[in-house]
């Protein structure tokens, strides 16, 4: 089969009521490019509502319209990297099926890429419909990875882009099961552009992104990315034990004067700290350990029921 010029992906979990939508301002967005060829790959990531039903009367209705059913839900990332290895254009579109990044961008990210750019991501300056501590979280995380990163990867900046072929091929050469696929974007290189725009508000339905889901793509990016704070560790160990010897010292001094310092409040807080330091940073190199154990099993990162188109 020919390959097409574009192909959008599009990782669906519970988003029945948003595909209809979704497919008519895709549909809009890609029109140009219809001598060209494009498809539109719908991932259904082990909905529990009817979202595979709506991607089978779409593709019914619309031949452009592909799709694949995971066997169950496997998460976003794995959904995104089932769509990237099925998908065949040149250029591959990201975008969610929330609509709350606007399809009508595409235009402008292929002028960016007919230009030169491999990628071209969305750079939010608002973010709409977002409580305050969605949006003071998603700062303070983006910030805390550029600090932690080995990678400069951009802040305020989600999944959606347009990445070319040998982009692609790079993201399918990567194996790792912990995949947090804007840093793998970043990791990768090539010539890399922002397009700034303004995030809308989700078109239906309620967000998937649950707080465990906020911290677990979190320790994704700064584990995946990073050994720093492995290194933090250490620095903060080494500082504790000089600050043991130089408080062994003080109670040395202490008892050969006599001025042996009572109370217990002081010494119930360097415990309970050191304690305290001692479970965090265990916990630290436990999450690092646990992903060396993921990895060694090998296991497929993603299973495959349906296809249609």
């Amino acid at each position: 089969m020919t390959a097409p010029l574009l192909s959008v992906v599009v990782p669906c979990y519970n988003e029945e009521e948003g595909l209809p939508e979704l497919h008519r301002r895709l549909s809009a967005a890609c029109a140009p490019y219809g001598s060209a060829g494009y498809e539109i790959l719908l991932v259904n990531d082990g909905s529990r509502d009817g979202t595979w039903a709506c991607i089978q009367a779409l593709h019914q209705k619309d031949t452009h319209v592909l799709g694949i059913s995971l066997s169950r839900n496997f998460g976003h990332g794995m959904a995104l990297t089932a769509g990237l290895d099925a998908c065949r254009g040149e250029r591959v579109l990201i975008i969610d099926a929330d609509l709350q990044d606007p399809p009508e961008l595409l235009a402008k990210m292929m002028a960016r890429m007919d230009a030169g750019a491999d990628v071209v991501y969305g750079k939010r300056e608002s973010r709409a419909g977002e409580s305050w501590f969605k949006r003071a979280s998603a700062r303070f995380f983006y910030r805390l990875l550029s600090k932690f990163s080995d990678v400069l990867i951009p802040e305020d900046t989600g999944d959606f882009r347009l990445i070319n072929a040998r982009v692609v091929q790079a993201l399918r050469a990567m194996p790792e099961s912990a995949r947090y696929t804007r840093g793998m974007v970043a990791w990768v290189g090539f010539r890399q552009e922002p397009l700034l725009y303004a995030r809308d508000a989700r078109f239906a339905g309620r967000t998937h992104y649950t707080l465990e889901k906020m911290l677990k793509l979190a320790l994704d990016g700064i584990t995946g990315f990073s050994n720093r704070p492995l290194r933090l560790a250490f620095y903060l160990g080494f500082l504790m034990l000089m600050g043991s010897g130089i408080l062994l010292l003080y109670i040395i001094y202490s008892y050969i004067t006599g001025s042996s310092v009572r109370g217990w409040a002081s010494l119930a807080f360097i415990i309970v700290g050191s304690q305290a330091a001692q479970w965090f940073f265990l916990g630290l190199i436990g999450e690092y350990i646990g992903r060396i154990y993921q990895e060694s099993k090998r296991r497929p990162n993603y299973l495959v029921s349906e296809r249609v188109g």
